[in-house]
């Protein structure tokens, strides 16, 4: 009789709802009552209902109506069914409890004497407590070097430390790191970077900044074009997306290429096909008619007379625009459209040619800190591996 009258209740409420407008909730079914067919009907249930409320969502953006929002369960209602500790809840990252002072670095240590203990205490070691703070102020250095004059006449000057010699200039790692890491990490401009510097006693101009930030930056840009060149070698799938962007002052795109294991960014004036795989060489200049670029052209429908030419041409390698232009040339190539498909041809010849990519998929998270990295390599001593080195060892600790 109560299966009954539960029966009863639910067909009440079922009815109440208005065909079923609302879906009514599933009563609790007790732990004797769980049979193997009762389970199946149950996922059954759950399954038609998920249907439903999809059927529901796509007739209410049909109608241009808002469909049902996807509200996360609380963590609050979590925890009272779990009957279990809030510790127990999955906690996003960086956010476990860890003892803050442990691995700390102490740079002094201060005895701070009790006052009034009484005759005849005894005495039980330190109760600690760490302080951080920063010293943020300029540390010249003074370097007076011998100079001695042979009886010969000749002069000899001791030289600067090695340290010194490998920055070269006036300004020492730290604080040629610090303007880096101010204008390229925090984004704060030359100007701001120039008062700030002023305020604190430097004596610098700013030209001088200008020059910090702009020149000299070979060392990066050559790591960072193997990053790109790694990447693509060690790398499954890549991810690529561009955005329109102002640089010195003109309309470009910025284009990235990367995954989980690495990020390649770089600015440019047009967003095309050739632009893109000409990106793609990973810092190659060249050219290089291939089967693969060949096959590429003909999908492309080049005409037949190019075909033939490109096909019987002696030279397949060309180092650089110039050369494949002259090339292009001498071969009567004169409509964009031709030139165009040559071009997108050739340059992908050269990303098989170079290994940087598999040409079927043509389309710093490496827990390494801005300032630790800048630090190293503008003082040269290079006691972190390359990026390069890096992503390829997390690709051969990574499961799978």
């Amino acid at each position: 009789m109560c299966h009954l009258k539960k029966d009863r209740d639910m067909r009440k409420e079922i009815c109440f709802t208005g065909g079923m407008k609302t879906t009514p909730k599933i009563p609790e079914i007790r732990e004797d009552e769980r049979t193997p067919l009762v389970m199946v009907l149950l996922e059954i249930i759950r399954i038609q209902q998920e249907q439903i409320q999809e059927l529901r969502d796509e007739i209410a953006r049909l109608k241009g109506q808002k469909p049902k929002p996807n509200i996360k369960p609380s963590v609050l209602e979590k925890y009272f069914e779990n009957k279990g500790s809030l510790r127990d809840i999955k906690k996003r990252p960086g956010s476990s409890k860890r003892q803050k002072t442990n691995n700390l670095e102490i740079h002094e240590t201060v005895i701070v004497k009790a006052e009034n203990v009484p005759q005849g205490s005894t005495f039980k070691g330190y109760e600690e407590f760490t302080v951080q703070g920063l010293v943020f102020q300029p540390h010249n250095t003074l370097y007076r070097r011998e100079r001695w004059q042979t009886p010969e006449g000749d002069s000899i000057v001791a030289p600067l430390p090695e340290e010194i010699k490998a920055v070269g200039g006036h300004f020492d790692s730290s604080l040629l790191s610090f303007i880096l890491y101010q204008y390229y990490h925090c984004h704060v401009t030359q100007p701001l970077i120039f008062e700030q510097l002023w305020e604190l006693g430097f004596d610098i101009s700013t030209g001088q900044v200008n020059r910090i930030i702009t020149e000299g930056k070979e060392r990066f840009h050559m790591e960072k074009d193997e990053i790109l060149r790694v990447g693509l070698e060690i790398s499954s799938y890549t991810n690529v997306d561009d955005t329109s962007a102002r640089h010195r002052g003109k309309n470009g795109y910025c284009t990235h290429i990367g995954n989980e294991i690495f990020a390649w960014f770089e600015t440019s004036d047009c967003k095309s096909r050739i632009n893109f795989l000409g990106m793609l060489r990973a810092g190659n200049k060249d050219y290089v008619l291939k089967p693969t670029a060949l096959d590429y052209m003909k999908t492309q429908k080049l005409p037949k007379a190019q075909m033939e030419l490109l096909t019987g041409c002696k030279k397949t390698v060309f180092e650089d625009y110039t050369e494949w232009k002259a090339a292009l040339e001498s071969m009567s190539f004169t409509k964009k459209r031709h030139i165009r498909i040559a071009t997108e041809g050739a340059l992908l010849g050269s990303i098989q040619e170079h290994g940087s990519i598999n040409p079927d998929l043509v389309i710093l998270k490496l827990g390494i800190g801005f300032w630790q990295y800048l630090e190293d390599r503008v003082s040269r001593k290079n006691s972190i591996p390359s990026l390069p080195d890096l992503m390829r060892l997390r690709v051969r600790e990574s499961p799978g």
